[in-house]
């Protein structure tokens, strides 16, 4: 593995300001998608589904570009630039005053968040110590996992008191206070000299055992955690529970993950928590959550389910991350970011999409048991690239 050595003057308060920056994109996300219905009307449901995408397609289309050019130019330029330009989309649909202007909005959020997302991976990676990897990314995906969690909540609030005028203003405002702390906190990384790469070498780079592995990981756990979000509260529905007890079980997937990631983080640097071996235990543990909700009924089944759910997904992503900045080497981490974010977004479009088009056809349960299957065939896929790589 390429050992990367954090910036000279290192403190622990300076990656504070990188998990808040993961806060801002979830919380985004979240706070405004979680109230996109209600908006709209839900008077068409094609709208809908293009508001909800419109997010998450600028970022899986621009995270590499982006990454690329935070190894190019440095990541702190690049991460400042797109929390200034997630403050201006928001605070730009507040001046509009246009309902319209909701898509334009989300739009340039998206393109802002796969901006300074995956620059604020990097240089998480650059500022903590190799030792303490696990931990940094252990907080990083922590505070993400609350910006989920906390974002329909409090989005809901603001959207209640104010509208969504009122949502998008305290985004702006937020995104400019973490811009502010950031400016006074994190140091300058200069770029890394780098050797010339072609379009072959990135291609082999990214089709490694040691990049490949740890993405899909990344991808298969989002699926889970965006399956459990989404399709918990259907399955409690359909056993007679109300929306109190559905909404108590995603609150305790997203509360799981976000606490066992900081735990995961510091067993893997104290050499307690072997990377490869956990990241298959956690997929295996989510696949394992996904069956009870499916075939365990009542509110026993999806709380269970929802705490395995939880517990694989906060196992398995501060161990890929932390994998992955490991691995690369330093002038090429912000393009690996960026792709691996790109494998977890993919999960997280194609973990529900799975289970939807399963179920429309069979039934719920058998759609999160197909889901459970692929997380199964990934811990398979691993054990092999793991032994192939051994031998």
């Amino acid at each position: 593995m390429t050992g990367i050595k954090p910036v000279a003057g290192h403190r622990a308060g300076q990656v504070f300001p990188l998990y808040a920056a993961g806060f801002v994109t979830a919380f985004g996300a979240h706070s405004i998608a979680a109230g996109l219905g209600a908006y709209t009307g839900f008077a068409s449901l094609l709208a809908l589904g293009l508001l909800l995408a419109v997010y998450d397609g600028a970022e899986v289309v621009l995270k590499p570009v982006f990454g690329a050019i935070a190894d190019r130019i440095g990541p702190r330029p690049v991460l400042f630039g797109g929390l200034v330009a997630f403050a201006a989309a928001s605070a730009g649909f507040v001046l509009a005053d246009d309902p319209a202007a909701v898509g334009l909005a989300r739009l340039g959020q998206g393109a802002a968040a796969a901006a300074f997302s995956p620059a604020a991976g990097a240089l998480v990676a650059r500022l903590a110590p190799g030792s303490q990897h696990g931990r940094a990314f252990g907080g990083y995906g922590a505070w993400k996992g609350l910006g989920y969690a906390l974002g329909p909540v409090l989005g809901g609030v603001l959207i209640t008191l104010g509208g969504f005028g009122l949502l998008f203003g305290a985004l702006a405002g937020l995104a400019l206070v973490v811009l502010a702390w950031a400016a006074l906190v994190v140091p300058r990384v200069p770029p890394l000299p780098r050797t010339r790469q072609t379009l072959f070498d990135l291609g082999r780079r990214l089709t490694a055992p040691g990049f490949l592995g740890p993405t899909a990981a990344l991808a298969g756990a989002t699926a889970a955690l965006g399956v459990g979000v989404g399709f918990l509260p259907v399955v409690g529905a359909g056993d007679g529970l109300g929306p109190l007890a559905t909404g108590v079980a995603v609150s305790v997937l997203a509360a799981t993950a976000a606490l066992v990631q900081p735990w995961v983080g510091r067993a893997r640097d104290a050499g307690r928590l072997v990377e490869g071996a956990g990241m298959a235990g956690g997929l295996a543990v989510a696949a394992v959550g996904l069956l009870v909700a499916a075939v365990v009924p009542g509110l026993l089944g999806i709380i269970v389910g929802a705490v395995a759910i939880g517990l694989g997904t906060g196992v398995v992503t501060p161990l890929g991350f932390a994998h992955l900045a490991a691995s690369t080497p330093q002038e090429r981490l912000g393009q690996t970011m960026g792709s691996a974010e790109v494998g977890r977004e993919l999960g997280d479009a194609g973990g529900p999409l799975l289970v939807g088009v399963i179920a429309a056809v069979f039934s719920l349960g058998v759609g999160l048991a197909g889901l459970a299957a692929v997380l199964l065939a990934l811990v398979v896929a691993m054990w092999s690239l793991r032994s192939g790589a051994q031998r």
